[in-house]
């Protein structure tokens, strides 16, 4: 299987999608404390909106062509093992043909980082040394 999306944009969008799992949903009290001085040692991974992280998540996906949006989600797909990488077409088709917008239903998955990870593991791909990525 030979990608058309490139993959340090996939790493990359994954990255991107683990930090946006990472935060919570911040909790509002009557005080508002700074979340460093907090005894509470996860508060500083609350984040109300995680605007930005959210915001070039969307950027990378709108700035896909259809067909590679396509695959990224087939990618997760397989990854999240709705198919198998044997049925790589399939699923490629049907992402091709979904009715919904691929981009909001990336976006909505829950999950994304893992899922495409997994994706590019059943296809022997990873972003191990691939530019930045960690």
């Amino acid at each position: 299987m030979d990608l058309a999306t490139p993959l340090d944009l996939i790493c990359r969008l994954i990255v991107r999608a683990r930090e946006n799992e990472a935060q919570v949903t911040a909790i509002e009290t009557e005080e508002d404390p700074d979340p460093t001085d907090s005894d509470d040692s996860f508060a500083v991974l609350e984040d109300e909106a995680n605007e930005v992280v959210e915001e070039e998540m969307l950027g990378l996906l709108e700035d896909l062509a259809d067909d590679q949006q396509a695959e990224v989600l087939a990618l997760a797909w397989v990854g999240r093992g709705t198919y198998d990488a044997s049925e790589w077409d399939d699923a490629l088709a049907e992402a091709n043909e979904l009715d919904q917008d691929k981009v909001t239903e990336l976006m909505e998955m829950s999950m994304l980082a893992g899922y495409l990870d997994a994706g590019l593991a059943a296809f022997d791909l990873s972003c191990d040394g691939v530019g930045q990525i960690d």
